[in-house]
């Protein structure tokens, strides 16, 4: 029996939720390794970051062969387009986490310097963004996605108030430069996951409502 365009959709939108649970497994073990300082969790981010690349490309492959036989229009070229998208924003958030433990493995190493940053929130916001993100792609959920974009502000505001602690640190203790160093980067590679997941979730947008918004307010009109 020869496959429809529908089949192959289908089977495209498996393939990224596939990609999804493996970023957001990445994601995941990367903010337990960094907050409750595991180095073994830490290791096994690093090491599972191959696998995510391998899918991306099957993803990326699958896409532009769907593009190439079907010459897909309107609603169904929408969705293609913003698997092409977000496939790339995940996997892209996948080097990220993998930063964030690599991070955290060089922190384990050492004391905690014991500073008022906000990791915990940090990570509970970005987990929950691209856990959402992705909620919002099953459901084609534009209300969801919305909201997943405005989450992204409170990162944006622990990453400065974590920026602006550790460098009074630095300034302090010269001896805790190197920590604080890789707190400051595994801050920014959080904040970056917000932006990536935020990208995911205006792609979700542009899929259900032919609406872009990047470089847009939620409110202005399409």
């Amino acid at each position: 029996m020869t496959k429809t365009l529908d089949d192959d959709l289908a089977l495209l939108g498996q393939g990224i939720l596939r990609m999804g649970g493996l970023v957001e497994s990445q994601v995941d073990a990367a903010s337990i390794a960094l907050i409750q300082r595991r180095a073994e969790v830490a290791r096994q981010v690093v090491q599972a970051d191959d696998e995510i690349d391998r899918v991306e490309l099957e993803v990326d492959e699958e896409c532009l062969r769907l593009l190439a036989l079907h010459h897909p229009v309107a609603g169904d070229l929408r969705f293609i387009t913003a698997v092409m998208k977000i496939n790339n924003d995940l996997e892209r958030i996948g080097d990220l986490a993998t930063n964030v433990a690599e991070r955290a493995l060089d922190l384990a190493s050492g004391p905690p310097l014991g500073l008022p940053l906000r990791f915990e929130r940090m990570t509970q916001i970005v987990r929950g963004m691209l856990h959402d993100g992705l909620d919002a792609l099953v459901r084609r959920d534009g209300v969801l996605a919305r909201d997943v974009i405005r989450r992204d502000d409170e990162v944006n505001t622990i990453h400065r108030e974590n920026f602006d602690v550790l460098q009074e640190e630095m300034m302090r203790e010269p001896a805790s430069v190197e920590r604080a160093v890789d707190l400051l980067s595994a801050s920014r590679q959080l904040e970056r996951i917000g932006d990536q997941t935020k990208n995911i979730a205006e792609d979700v947008v542009f899929l259900v409502e032919a609406r872009v918004l990047k470089h847009q307010r939620l409110d202005e009109p399409g």
